[in-house]
């Protein structure tokens, strides 16, 4: 370990009565680009926490366990879909099916301002982690603190074509899939298959049911999901344009802004595509109070591997104000 001190939300819809596990029904809120689908756990005053979830992976099954533990423990937890995502919606069919990482952050503000949520903690993993940390980053006044499995992930996508030693490259063989047309292709007709071969490689050692995994599927019949998945490998491999609406954002990411909200950052020892540090490799990225854990027994998807560590490092971060 490593230490130093015009919005509306709705209830209608299909899915609106729907009881997702112990996540409660699904709710949803406009933004200027999307209609968010998400949950909201936890009681109405408590302390506000974003759970935000990775690729190919759920919120529900994510943050099953998760978030009622917060919410036993005084926290208000909001856990929303991400762009391409379960029900989530752009709201107009010109939008760019982006999934760049400064789309991604900038859609986590977008959903506080809809809900007229001043500031929050931020948790994350994967695609969600990557939100959080350029959140963070960009509007560290939004941000209470924040918990990021595998450390700082925001994207240099000025070294993007500098290779990575070739174990690490490995984990990574579906981003240089989805870089050619057979590899969109295999995901609009195989998702669920590619999804299985992820979940076995990235999260080695953990025994998921068929019930959660069937679960998860019902995320990838989004009628967006293929573009924005393939959209956000290509960009951060910049082999793909992102969309003009966030090209300051992407920017300032260029110049890997230092996170300076409490953090605690989180390696799965298990994990199958990012192998576990003591965290000194990104250290510097985190400026203000820091604190760094592996995890036993976890992998890629450590929040649902994991779930106590996980709420136990939000509650950690919490306390590091």
């Amino acid at each position: 370990m490593n230490s130093r001190r015009r919005p509306g939300r709705t209830e209608t819809g299909a899915g609106a009565h729907r009881s997702d596990g112990g996540l409660g029904p699904l709710l949803r809120v406009r933004t200027d680009v999307l209609e968010i689908a998400y949950h909201d756990v936890g009681p109405a005053h408590g302390t506000p926490v974003i759970l935000l979830h990775g690729w190919p992976f759920s919120p529900v099954g994510s943050y099953a366990d998760v978030a009622p533990a917060l919410a036993r423990r005084g926290y208000r937890c909001y856990i929303p879909y991400l762009r391409g995502h379960g029900e989530t919606r752009f709201l107009r069919a010109d939008t760019l099916r982006s999934g760049q990482q400064a789309a991604l952050g900038a859609d986590l503000i977008a959903f506080m301002d809809a809900l007229h949520l001043p500031r929050a903690l931020f948790a994350g993993y994967d695609w969600g982690g990557r939100a959080a940390d350029v959140a963070a980053a960009l509007w560290p006044a939004r941000c209470t603190g924040l918990v990021s499995v595998n450390g700082y992930l925001i994207q240099n996508i000025a070294v993007a074509q500098e290779p990575l030693a070739p174990s690490m490259e490995e984990g990574y063989w579906y981003f240089f899939y989805f870089l050619t047309e057979r590899g969109r292709e295999g995901l609009r007709r195989n998702r669920e298959d590619l999804a299985r071969v992820v979940w076995h490689r990235n999260s080695p050692a953990w025994r998921f049911t068929e019930a959660e995994f069937a679960q998860t599927a019902q995320l990838w019949t989004n009628p967006d999901y293929v573009d924005v998945v393939v959209h956000g490998y290509r960009h951060r491999l910049a082999a793909a344009p992102g969309d003009p609406r966030y090209d300051d954002l992407e920017r300032r990411l260029l110049d890997q802004p230092t996170i300076t909200v409490p953090t605690v950052t989180l390696d799965g020892r298990t994990d199958g595509v990012i192998p576990p540090t003591d965290g000194s490799g990104y250290a510097a990225h985190f400026t203000g109070p820091w604190t760094h854990h592996i995890v036993a027994d976890a992998g890629h998807n450590l929040p649902q591997e994991q779930p106590a560590a996980f709420a136990d490092a939000v509650v950690e971060a919490d306390a590091m104000r």
